[in-house]
């Protein structure tokens, strides 16, 4: 039978893969009924169209169990996006399996670190217990810009006591929390001061430490220099002779009458052996003076040298030498090295810095510049003080801490406060001395520690 004019016209104009919206004949010449469209609903044929969770209008397409594709999808293109090849989705398991090994390994790296920094011995130091003066709130905004630190070196023949023992150094080092700019001040150990004491008695600077630990030492530093100090690290000799030896030795100049002293042939112990018999390392004695590439127990024998011209300022003087050639050495250290000396030294210390302090410090190691170190007190002469023996004799304390703020924090103008000055009044009351007999050096020559000894002769209790 052929087909009417009509419905050629109209198969016509019908876009291609479209169907007619009425009924058509099959090739046979019979006529097949159009599909019913209401969702869900099975045909007498048995088909069944599909439609997506949630209903009509969600951009899903739709087929029907024939594979035939929707008239509203011409040519059978998908209505969004592109199809993902095998190669794509290969490629993007390798990246997320990248990703997941470098997440694995930062976590690891931070794991490995925490075990070591937990390997330090914890001071137990509170910060209610320790001594604060009152200061004025233009000082406390000051000192709000500095991380002020004390460092105690332990003069203990068993190593890994933090407890007890005179602590052999004192320094106090401030960092510029903006510039990352540092500087040292020795305290001299036999600097007479108050000692934060029920008692109110004054003693030599070193003796705190044997009294009370890392809290009365960082309290006797707060209330004599008016300082705001909550922290401090502690080290015995083993630590400084193993850092010294992973950093591959310190060049230091060295004087015959230096070496004399540290081979112990003048009389006095003998220091590198001593060093050798408490740390277990090996070492050698120098042959007379001269500029060495010295080992770990040969510069801290150096630091320990106290038998010379200028006594205690060159023996603080030596110190701060020895630990600013370390700090230059270890700005240059690769990974590996610095990783051996966190292995080595961290149980050699203590301090009060928490594991994630300790991490945040480190961030900044290549940006801490070391300005200058000095000795303090500025102004200052010898005495004899009754059962303390010889002492530096601040003249007068007060003056002295006007110059020790200026040193480290710039303040010019600094007034110290009310119990600084009673203390001052004190230490001239018990010594006799006053500013008028003050001796000025923080790097003393013969001559100028020959004035000192000259002054000190007449001594007062």
């Amino acid at each position: 039978m052929e087909r009417t004019m009509s419905e050629q016209n109209g198969n016509r104009n019908r876009p291609s893969g479209s169907r007619p919206s009425g009924a058509h004949t099959s090739s046979s010449g019979g006529t097949r009924r159009p599909q019913q469209h209401s969702s869900g609903q099975r045909t007498g044929q048995g088909e069944r169209r599909r439609t997506s969770q949630g209903g009509q209008g969600n951009g899903r397409p739709v087929h029907t169990s024939n594979g035939a594709r929707p008239a509203n999808h011409p040519n059978g293109s998908r209505p969004a996006g592109k199809k993902v090849t095998k190669k794509q989705r290969k490629k993007r398991k390798i990246i997320i399996y990248i990703i997941e090994i470098i997440v694995l390994l930062i976590l690891l790296l931070v794991l490995a670190a925490w075990m070591k920094l937990n390997k330090i011995d914890r001071g137990k130091v509170n910060e209610e217990d320790l001594t604060i003066n009152q200061l004025d709130s233009e000082t406390q905004q000051l000192l709000s810009g500095y991380t002020n630190i004390a460092l105690f070196g332990l003069d203990n023949r068993s190593n890994g006591d933090f407890d007890t023992g005179r602590s052999d150094s004192i320094i106090v080092v401030s960092i510029n929390n903006d510039t990352k700019e540092v500087r040292m001040a020795s305290i001299y150990r036999d600097t007479y001061l108050d000692m934060d004491t029920s008692d109110g008695s004054f003693a030599k600077a070193n003796a705190a430490y044997a009294k009370g630990g890392p809290t009365q030492a960082i309290s006797m530093l707060n209330k004599n220099l008016d300082l705001d100090i909550t922290d401090y690290v502690s080290a015995d000799f083993n630590a400084v002779a193993e850092c010294v030896d992973l950093l591959g030795g310190i060049t230091i100049d060295v004087t015959d009458e230096e070496a004399a002293i540290m081979n112990g042939e003048t009389g006095h112990e003998d220091y590198i052996g001593e060093i050798e018999q408490v740390t277990g390392k090996k070492s050698s004695h120098l042959n007379g003076g001269g500029t060495y590439n010295l080992d770990g127990v040969q510069a801290t024998a150096y630091a320990r040298i106290r038998y010379t011209a200028g006594d205690d300022y060159r023996r603080a003087l030596r110190q701060r030498t020895v630990l600013t050639k370390m700090i230059e050495k270890a700005k240059k250290a690769d990974i590996s090295t610095l990783n051996k000396m966190v292995n080595s030294i961290f149980g050699e210390i203590s301090t009060s810095f928490s594991n994630a302090e300790i991490l945040s410090m480190a961030a900044y190691l290549q940006s801490y510049e070391l300005a200058d170190t000095c000795g303090f007190p500025f102004y200052k002469n010898t005495a004899n003080v009754g059962k303390q023996g010889d002492c530096v004799i601040p003249c007068d304390l007060k003056n002295n801490v006007e110059e020790l703020h200026a040193f480290l924090f710039g303040e010019d103008d600094y007034t110290p406060s009310n119990t600084v000055g009673a203390i001052s009044e004190k230490i001239t009351t018990k010594t006799g001395y006053t500013a008028d007999n003050a001796v000025k050096t923080s790097d003393p020559t013969e001559e100028d520690h020959a004035k000192t000894d000259d002054t000190g002769e007449a001594s007062t209790e």
